[in-house]
């Protein structure tokens, strides 16, 4: 049923939401909860993690220095933010700290809601889903995309951030190409956001039908 090789999980229909920065993850990501998913923000378990007490407060201050710290002490995301996008040694060390916390405080979660609603669809929404090494945790995978220049103009929108910035945002993740190989289903995002709520909504009852088809062989 799963990339997972047959292991035995929580009755439960595991969704990978996954594309480039600024693709529209988060609108699909909300069209999915509205039509009933549970969903996971991976970015969001990631800030959570960061504050000061959580599991990845001291690793990331240790490896940064106080230099990432606000006046408060909390991690500053938007100067550690600066720091990994410009130095790929500097966004690796991050990764290998948060990946492995982010996907067990994620499966955590997983298992908790799978506790109590069994059958359920649950979607993680994950931007380094493929960088992360995760893709075998999903029993179906939905990447979000949009051309170039879309994204391009989103993003600097979104961060107030100037064009040669935004593109070494983008550049620094994993190429489409490579995120379309592991893709099950394709959202394009390119149109407007009432064309990509109504390519979301066919997405989900695409998987639902799945899902259905699916537990009736459990």
């Amino acid at each position: 049923m799963s990339r997972s090789g047959g292991k035995v999980r929580p009755p439960v229909f595991r969704v990978g939401l996954t594309g480039g920065i600024a693709t529209g993850k988060s609108l699909v990501a909300e069209v999915f909860g509205e039509l009933g998913a549970f969903v996971l923000d991976t970015d969001k378990l990631g800030h959570e993690l960061m504050e000061p007490g959580r599991p990845a407060y001291e690793s990331i201050r240790r490896a940064f220095g106080d230099a990432v710290l606000d006046a408060g002490g909390k991690i500053d995301r938007k100067k550690l933010g600066v720091r990994v996008f410009q130095d790929e040694v500097a966004r690796r060390r991050l990764n290998e700290i948060l990946h492995p916390l982010i996907l067990a405080e994620a499966e955590r979660r997983v298992a908790e809601f799978a506790a109590q609603n069994p059958g359920g669809i649950v979607v993680t929404q994950a931007a380094l889903l493929l960088e992360a090494g995760a893709a075998r945790r999903f029993d179906r995978i939905v990447m979000t995309d949009c051309d170039a220049e879309c994204q391009v103009r989103r993003l600097r929108e979104r961060d107030g951030i100037a064009a040669e910035e935004a593109l070494r945002r983008i550049r620094a993740q994993a190429d489409p190409a490579q995120r379309r190989k592991i893709a099950d289903i394709l959202i394009e995002t390119s149109g407007s956001p009432e064309d990509s709520r109504a390519r979301a909504k066919q997405a989900f009852e695409k998987l639902r039908r799945e899902w259905e088809i699916l537990k009736s062989d459990l």
